[in-house]
């Protein structure tokens, strides 16, 4: 599936608030869906750039081979779901990033249905 159509079914989540899939060397957002006044996916997502780098700067710190699936933020009101994409032609540093509003979501079903998205999408 391309770009659109991923960030189409990641909002078709219970719950979703907001998606981008962003690169995590410039922070940039490659493209997004949904937000609020409250919420600027753009903003948001380079935000959550730094987020990234720390993780992998303290894998490799550690010597760890271990690779990150997903990095879950809880706020009171909302999961941030960050997906760093593992697809073979993913030398881009890329990530899928969900926002959701807790009261309506399934996270456990979140991560299962960005697991999917991140499988079929063509980049």
């Amino acid at each position: 599936m391309n770009i659109e159509t991923g960030l189409k079914e990641a909002m078709a989540v219970e719950g979703a608030i907001g998606v981008a899939l962003v690169d995590s060397d410039s922070g940039m957002s490659l493209g997004s869906l949904g937000g609020s006044n409250q919420l600027d996916m753009e903003v948001a997502a380079a935000g959550e750039t730094d987020v990234v780098r720390a993780k992998m700067r303290s894998l490799a710190s550690l010597g760890s081979d271990d690779a990150v699936e997903d990095i879950l933020i809880t706020l009171s009101k909302h999961y941030h779901v960050i997906r760093p994409l593992k697809s073979a032609d993913n030398d881009h540093g890329l990530f899928l990033y969900l926002v959701l509003d807790r009261a309506r979501s399934n996270l456990a079903m979140a991560r299962h249905s960005l697991k999917r998205v991140e499988s079929e999408l063509a980049l």
